[in-house]
């Protein structure tokens, strides 16, 4: 079964310095359909003007991934990690036992657009961790890149949840495919681009829940950016 997740109907929050779309529900934007799929809890697609950004603030619990998509992210914490997040590098903060951050744009010139991603991890009370990469842009080309697993592999990041986490970019006319062992269910977020999963026409900022599914095929409509969630 797949359920499409227009990005018309995604929630907005807005402010002088920031454009978001929430997949899930977050913050004052609340639909009971969409509380999160799995462990998977929040898709935030985030607009930031140049030198705004969000202040320090907490998190406990939480798997959070940032994937930039143009510009350049400014991150500090209190585990004193800190560090500037640009394309084809991917950010792991785990809040665990509890953290404090702030996310900056770091250019006054420039807006950065990006995703943030909640994962509710499998164990909760950990000490917080702070992992960042850069990831070679030829190696999503027409195929999945593993970028965030459970275990440390392909040198992707590693997470506290039996989760997968691709990112792709797709030529029109070019096919991807994914496998989902039993008892797995996918999320696909349309970062830029147009697919087709199935008969469903998928562009940018639409999501898709996949359930009791074997086999995920991705056609490329038109050039695509996208990210794949293998899920529990």
């Amino acid at each position: 079964m797949i359920v499409h997740r227009p990005s018309s109907e995604r929630g907005r929050g807005q402010a002088d310095w920031l454009d978001s779309r929430f997949s899930f529900s977050f913050a004052e934007y609340h639909d009971p359909a969409f509380m999160g799929f799995g462990p998977l809890r929040v898709i935030n697609e985030d607009v930031i003007a140049p030198a705004g950004g969000f202040a320090t603030h907490g998190h406990r619990d939480m798997e959070i991934i940032t994937y930039v998509l143009s510009g350049a992210l400014e991150h500090k914490d209190s585990t004193g990690g800190g560090s500037i997040i640009r394309p084809s590098e991917v950010q792991r903060m785990s809040a665990g036992s509890g953290i404090r951050h702030s996310e900056f744009n770091a250019s006054d010139k420039e807006s950065v657009h990006l995703l943030q991603i909640w994962i509710e991890p499998d164990k909760t009370g950990i000490a917080p961790g702070y992992e960042q990469k850069l990831f070679d842009p030829a190696g999503r080309d027409n195929r999945l890149q593993l970028v965030c697993a459970a275990k440390p592999r392909e040198g992707a990041l590693t997470i506290q949840q039996d989760a997968q986490v691709f990112a792709a970019t797709l030529e029109a006319g070019k096919t991807i495919r994914h496998q989902l062992a039993p008892k797995r269910r996918c999320w696909l977020q349309i970062a830029r681009g147009a697919v087709r999963l199935g008969d469903l026409a998928l562009a940018t900022g639409d999501g898709a829940a996949v359930t009791d599914q074997g086999e995920i095929v991705v056609e490329g409509v038109e050039a695509a950016e996208f990210l794949l969630f293998d899920l529990p």
